[in-house]
């Protein structure tokens, strides 16, 4: 029994490293084609409480699916046979460029929609970033997408670089797509990628557009306390985010929403609308010439986060700000404050993150001490510069695990908390 272990796990051995080897990163250059969910009276989704919601599904980052990572199911181009059925009526070849979760999901409901009875296209292959270590010395682990598309037997190919000649060429000589569809893959995509396939590129963006163009639509739109959301679906140009829109739903969301719930909910509304949308993109009705031209002058730009933005500043911030700051950083970096307990100004203040925050309708006199509220249930009320309060509910003190705001407190054994102004540029990362 052992002898057959170590034979197993030599073999396993044996097909990651070839499968990581350049030759069979070149033959990985193997796409499938992708195509809508639930076209004709699939009903649209809408989004429900955070609460009700079910959380995202997530793969095994262990082995065993089956064969080795972007090493089988080698891609090959279309037959001269088949271009002529593609133009009497043949199913159309569609690639996913795709890396995160989020994405993930959206490739396995595009795929689902594919084998439909009647679909017009097919998923050729999947586009997604190379695979990286977690640790240090740990070993590669393909991407959510890439895991996703091994398990439904879908062609990887995983460039350095979307603008890579070599990853080029064989998207134009062997995969010859007639439509890309991106969600969240990462990458800029250069004009010659974007002149490959004949029906264009289609992009799910998590933003009402032109509102959010950039890389963190989610956390922008939640910082700023918009409501409603959206998510549109667009043509994709060498500007970001600038291509013509498709379709779009705005989403009425909960004041306490966060982005860890919301950014998958939306792309789940998102892919809805790309199948939707996919029959008359093929058919050629909806093109980059009848699709809605973005209004450049409601452009905003939706920056990527630094981390040194997840300070909640109480001192000059309102508690909604800070209430909206920890809703839309809660996926990275968060937000955190410092806090000294008990009378020593010279002890070193406690950073804390904070997790989970709600804001409280009463004001009260500006001050640095944070207390429990009146109520059974309330938590760590922080009185803001402006006088409005904001309720801590959920916090991580340093080198600890998250805790309810009690917790926290009666921790303290009634020890004063104060909340910390730190120097600027002295502020931990």
């Amino acid at each position: 029994m052992k002898l057959q272990a170590r034979t197993l796990v030599a073999a396993m051995a044996f097909l990651v490293v070839g499968a990581f080897s350049p030759v069979s990163r070149r033959l990985a250059a193997a796409f499938s084609v992708i195509r809508p969910d639930g076209i004709g009276g699939r009903p649209h989704r809408t989004i429900p409480p955070a609460s009700h919601r079910r959380p995202t599904s997530h793969l095994s980052r262990r082995g065993g699916l089956g064969r080795p990572f972007g090493s089988s199911r080698v891609f090959s181009a279309p037959s001269a046979d088949a271009d002529a059925a593609n133009g009497e009526g043949g199913k159309k070849r569609v690639v996913f460029l795709g890396t995160p979760e989020v994405a993930a999901t959206s490739l396995r409901t595009i795929a689902e929609d594919s084998k439909r009875e009647g679909s017009a296209y097919e998923l050729v292959g999947v586009v997604t970033q190379p695979p990286k270590r977690r640790k240090r010395r740990g070993k590669e682990i393909p991407s959510p997408v890439g895991l996703a598309a091994e398990e439904l037997g879908i062609p990887v190919l995983c460039p350095e670089r979307a603008r890579d000649p070599e990853f080029l060429d064989a998207l134009e000589n062997d995969v010859r797509p007639d439509l890309c569809i991106t969600a969240a893959y990462g990458q800029y995509l250069p004009k010659r990628f974007l002149a490959a396939p004949t029906y264009g590129t289609v992009n799910i963006h998590p933003s009402l557009l032109p509102r959010w163009r950039g890389a963190s639509p989610v956390q922008r739109s939640l910082e700023a306390g918009d409501n409603p959301v959206g998510v549109s679906v667009l043509f994709t140009v060498s500007k970001m985010d600038a291509g013509p829109i498709i379709s779009q739903r705005s989403c009425e969301i909960d004041d306490d929403e966060q982005a860890t719930t919301l950014l998958p909910s939306l792309f789940d509304v998102g892919t809805d609308l790309l199948l939707e949308s996919i029959p008359d993109v093929l058919g050629g009705k909806i093109t980059m010439d009848t699709a809605a031209a973005q209004d450049e002058d409601g452009a905003v730009n939706a920056d990527m986060i630094d981390s040194s933005e997840g300070e909640l500043r109480v001192w000059r911030q309102s508690a909604a700000t800070c209430h909206d700051k920890c809703r839309g950083f809660s996926m990275w970096p968060g937000t955190y404050m410092f806090f000294r307990i008990g009378d020593d100004d010279d002890l070193e203040p406690l950073r804390v993150k904070v997790l989970r925050t709600r804001v409280v309708e009463e004001t009260a006199a500006p001050t640095d001490v944070a207390a429990l509220g009146p109520k059974k249930k309330d938590g760590l009320r922080v009185v803001c510069g402006d006088g409005s309060v904001l309720e801590l509910l959920q916090v991580q003190p340093a080198t600890k695990k998250a805790m309810d705001a009690k917790s926290f407190v009666n921790g303290m054994r009634g020890a004063k908390i104060r909340w910390v102004q730190m120097p600027e540029g002295d502020e931990e990362s």
